[in-house]
């Protein structure tokens, strides 16, 4: 399994037209040989699927990857469904740096992140 740390920052949107690197998401995910999710290892890696919300001057949220029973993928920051933000169809996404994603936040919004880094993730037991 190939546990992979992922950076996606804001692309470019009305209110941020040239994007913003102060607005996204640092996350850790198991990805196959090619660069998709690997739902298969998911179970296995899923305690250091984690994830870091930053926006700007808020305080980041820390939450989790998960992968949901109807086989979508969403960030969950606490128990249950009310908090959590899906991300359209995650597990077709290449990820791999210059590719784009989009994930419906908090309230409501579906906006783009650009993939910006794709590395080896260190996992601390």
């Amino acid at each position: 399994m190939s546990l992979k740390r992922i950076r996606l920052e804001l692309a470019r949107t009305p209110d941020f037209p040239a994007g913003s690197p102060s607005h996204g998401y640092e996350f850790v995910a198991p990805l196959d040989q090619k660069g998709h999710l690997d739902s298969s290892q998911w179970p296995r890696a899923k305690g250091a699927c984690t994830v870091r919300r930053f926006w700007n001057s808020q305080p980041d949220e820390h939450g989790s990857l998960i992968h949901r029973r109807n086989g979508s993928w969403a960030f969950s920051y606490a128990p249950g469904d009310d908090d959590d933000e899906p991300i359209f169809r995650f597990d077709r996404h290449l990820f791999v740096e210059g590719e784009y994603v989009t994930v419906t936040e908090h309230d409501g919004v579906a906006r783009p992140f650009r993939i910006v880094h794709v590395a080896p993730a260190v996992v601390r037991d």
